[in-house]
Parts: structure tokens; C-alpha cells; sequence
């Protein structure tokens, strides 16, 4: 199993040991679940930063049937590594014909400046996302 997921195991373990190198600072392990509070009317899409360390950022996007607008297109400086938890989206990305539909545990690697955008998210359920933002 864990040859299927290096990229997120090197990430989690990049970020473990940064915090474990940081013997000067206290820091509270405190137990969450991506799955809890979420809002039960989403008029907006919702991120909310897990972790944010040195040159790495872990958030929780929650969508319910919003979309990039027409014309927009995300081009981040950083690169972003998503995995789709619940729900369902449409992933447009530049230079491919019509979208990527994905599922639960569904994931891939967005280079920086990779031009992307939400085509669509399930409008039933949340769709959750973890990213994972890192240089």
C-alpha cells in the first residue's frame, strides 16, 4: 500500500519531521476530523487550513454543486496535490479536451502554474477535498 501513495507519504513525513526539528517549540497534538462542522447550507465553497509549515499547506475545500466561473482559471505558484474524500467534481485542465470526472479517492498532482478549474461538484452532497500546497 505504501508504494501507492509516495507522494503523500513524503509530503506527511516531510511535514512530521519539520515539526519534530523544531525542539524549541511546544506544539498540541489535537485530534480533528475533515468530515465534521461543515456548514449544512453551503452558498459558498469553504477552505479551512489543517497545517501550514514551512513551504507546505494541508486544507479542507468543501464544495456543494459551485463551480469556477466561466472564463476563470486557477494558476498557482504552488504546487497542489488533491485527493477527493467525499462527493463528486468535474476537473478542467488546460490543454485537455472536456473535464476529469472525479470520485472518491480519486488524487493527482497539479504542478505550479498548471491552469485548472472546478467544471462542476456534486449539487446532493459535499464534495471534500484535501490539497496539499508545497514549493
Amino acid at each position: 500500500m505504501m508504494g501507492r501513495w509516495p507522494l503523500l507519504s513524503t509530503v506527511f513525513l516531510s511535514a512530521l519531521f519539520s515539526v519534530r526539528r523544531k525542539a524549541d517549540r511546544v506544539f498540541l497534538m489535537k485530534t480533528e476530523n475533515v468530515f465534521d462542522a461543515i456548514p449544512a447550507n453551503l452558498p459558498e465553497e469553504i477552505s479551512q487550513t489543517l497545517l501550514e509549515r514551512d513551504g507546505i499547506r494541508i486544507e479542507r475545500i468543501v464544495s456543494k454543486g459551485q463551480a469556477s466561473p466561466q472564463d476563470f482559471w486557477y494558476d498557482q505558484a504552488e504546487h497542489e496535490w488533491v485527493m477527493l474524500l467525499a462527493g463528486g467534481a468535474g476537473l478542467e485542465i488546460e490543454g485537455e479536451e472536456g473535464f476529469r470526472k472525479l470520485k472518491v479517492g480519486d488524487c493527482l498532482l497539479l504542478p505550479a502554474h498548471q491552469r485548472h478549474r472546478i467544471a462542476w461538484t456534486d449539487a446532493q452532497t459535499e464534495t471534500i477535498w484535501l490539497g496539499v500546497f508545497f514549493r
